[in-house]
């Protein structure tokens, strides 16, 4: 065996966390820095604006053709937020890690949970999920931007939306307890580095066909 002619194949990686946890940012900076990583564009039925383009920033799609390709099994996950639809092509995720390029994405528990169920084996092996945790509730609020203006009722409602995503961090492989921003990123690294290296993502030959099943 030619060692050159080992190719890596390329990581899924979800990760979830309540609202401030900095799971966007943390996917954005990562996928930024580190040329062998992409952040996930997703599909979307909502209109363009000032400055977006297709393709780059969303893939944007007729609501009729959004649900065609639901109906086909051709999304990842999928949900409708404030009116508009919004998915992860998974055409798109196979292209990449098929390239052995990494794809990260953000989602709450529900996605995370979708992506899970995928009998695709390509998905399942190149699938890596983390959830981070924030150490209190008093941190919690913090990070909502909770302020002194806010009722009782509103700030327990938001306490009350962030437990209910905190409660299933065991279904994630891995937890990040957060510290800050920088801390987090250095954990985060070492969690992708080392999923990076495990021997099963290795194989011998050209790269695999990113072509649907």
């Amino acid at each position: 065996m030619n060692i050159l002619d080992l190719q890596r194949r390329g990581l899924l990686c979800v990760v979830s966390g309540p609202s401030g946890s900095g799971k966007t940012t943390l996917c954005r900076r990562f996928s930024d820095e580190d040329k062998g990583a992409t952040y996930a564009i997703s599909a979307t039925t909502r209109d363009p604006r000032a400055g977006e383009e297709n393709g780059i920033d969303y893939f944007f799609m007729t609501r009729e053709e959004f649900e065609t390709k639901a109906s086909r099994g051709e999304f990842l996950e999928y949900a409708e937020v404030h009116g508009n639809l919004y998915g992860t092509l998974k055409s798109e995720v196979i292209r990449h890690i098929s390239e052995g390029r990494d794809v990260l994405m953000d989602l709450d528990v529900q996605g995370a949970a979708l992506i899970r169920k995928q009998s695709d084996t390509r998905i399942q092996e190149a699938f890596v999920d983390v959830f981070i945790l924030l150490p209190g509730d008093e941190e919690l609020l913090k990070r909502l931007g909770v302020r002194g203006t806010e009722s009782e009722e509103q700030v327990n409602l938001r306490l009350r939306n962030a437990h209910e995503e905190i409660r299933h961090w065991r279904d994630y492989r891995y937890t990040i307890i957060s510290e800050d921003k920088e801390t987090d990123f250095a954990t985060f690294g070492a969690i992708i580095n080392g999923e990076r290296r495990r021997s099963s993502r290795l194989k011998e030959g050209p790269a695999d066909e990113a072509t649907e099943e």
